[in-house]
């Protein structure tokens, strides 16, 4: 697997970057007088600790299999989502096939931690619920979950670590010496280490034809523009409702979602289920599944996506149950269009389905702005395929 923007050789990079003098502090640090350490030490050389996540990230080795990697399910070369195209992803083991769809990495790092605001509401948190405060507690999820990588603990993971010349002469110039013997230090370091590398400019480069339009270095079509002006009218559309971080439309950091959470009412996705072995008609709780919220009226919602790179990281929604990006778009306008053609999903020309949480609904988000017509529905995904990164339009064309 190609390295991006970081050193092609993790060991060349760490032991030249410890060799300079920008490493001095770390190379004077005393050695650790015991077997075990608590916590690895905070490491002052970002661009290290940046390629070490790198290495981490595309290890296979760090499945119980060593099938999987990080990217195996965030594959930088189709932004940072999922490549196989798959509903939900398959895990280590070829066969265990999960519930959700796995979200986009990208620009991840601007997820705020998860905390409840002055108003009640949840804002905030990595994974669809949210029930990783903040993004080293999403990076370790993923090796010990059973349906994904797969390994039964961390002392396993800590053991793989050691089996790696690279990771020996790494862990313990970045954190400490002994940081590799002990699970739970070893563990810690790796969720830094992957962390540090999401948050390189690789993962939320704001380059796309948008954001070039908006430094006035790209010109939108005229359905480019119309979609443009659809998305931020408060008249027109629910876009913004949920979709907009700044209330300046020509923000260059906006990341197009509101972090919040939100039912919109998505349907089961019964053909997953078929696959999956979750029983039909069973109701993912979403936010009210978070150990950290465990609220019934925070059933059926999940944090709103940002909406960077959404036309090549598809399929949609929190369990994968649109494949393409216009049923989003004609999903959301059912809500407003009386017609009955409105109600059928594109794909399959069946009805969309009902909502499995009715009762926390977001009706008064979802039934702003008048129904659109199909010109205007066609406007709004040309606008989408605006935000995808620059190095990703090639993609628009499969």
């Amino acid at each position: 697997m190609k390295r991006y923007v970081l050193a092609a050789s993790l060991l060349a990079t760490v032991t030249t970057a410890f060799a300079s003098g920008s490493a001095m502090l770390l190379a004077a640090q005393e050695p650790a007088t015991d077997a075990t350490v608590a916590a690895p030490a905070a490491p002052t050389d970002s661009g290290a600790l940046a390629a070490l996540g790198e290495s981490l990230f595309f290890d296979r080795n760090l499945s119980l299999n060593r099938t999987q990697s990080c990217a195996t399910c965030h594959d930088p070369d189709r932004g940072f989502a999922d490549s196989r195209g798959l509903a939900a992803s398959l895990g280590d083991d070829g066969t265990s096939l999960g519930d959700r769809n796995a979200p986009t990495a990208a620009y991840g790092a601007l997820v705020p931690p998860l905390r409840q605001g002055e108003d009640g509401r949840w804002v905030g948190g990595l994974f669809h619920d949210g029930r990783a405060p903040r993004l080293e507690d999403q990076a370790g999820g993923p090796p010990l979950n059973p349906g994904e990588m797969g390994m039964p603990d961390k002392r396993a993971v800590a053991e793989r670590l050691r089996e790696n010349p690279d990771y020996q002469a790494a862990f313990p110039k970045l954190f400490g010496a002994g940081t590799l013997d002990d699970p739970d230090a070893a563990y810690e370091a790796l969720t830094k280490a992957i962390a540090a590398f999401e948050r390189t400019d690789l993962f939320a480069p704001f380059d796309s034809k948008y954001d070039r339009f908006l430094r006035g270095e790209a010109t939108l079509s005229g359905q480019e523009e119309l979609g443009r002006v659809l998305f931020f009218s408060q008249q027109f559309t629910n876009c913004n409702q949920c979709h907009q971080l700044s209330r300046n439309q020509m923000d260059g950091r906006e990341t197009f979602t509101d972090h919040r959470y939100h039912n919109i009412g998505v349907p089961e996705n019964t053909a997953l289920r078929q696959t999956n072995g979750v029983a039909a008609g069973t109701v993912d709780p979403g936010l009210a599944g978070n150990p950290l919220v465990d609220a019934a009226a925070e059933r059926g919602k999940f944090r709103t996506p940002t909406l960077r790179n959404v036309a090549v990281t598809g399929p949609y929604m929190h369990n994968g149950v649109f494949e393409d990006l216009r049923t989003v778009v004609s999903f959301y306008n059912r809500y407003n269009s009386k017609a009955a053609a409105a109600q059928l999903k594109p794909e399959t020309g069946e009805p969309f389905g009902f909502p499995p949480v009715p009762e926390t609904l977001a009706v008064k988000e979802l039934t702003h702005g008048p129904a659109l017509d199909d010109r205007r529905v066609d406007a709004l995904v040309a606008f989408l395929k605006t935000l995808t990164d620059a190095r990703y339009e090639k993609l628009l064309d499969e």
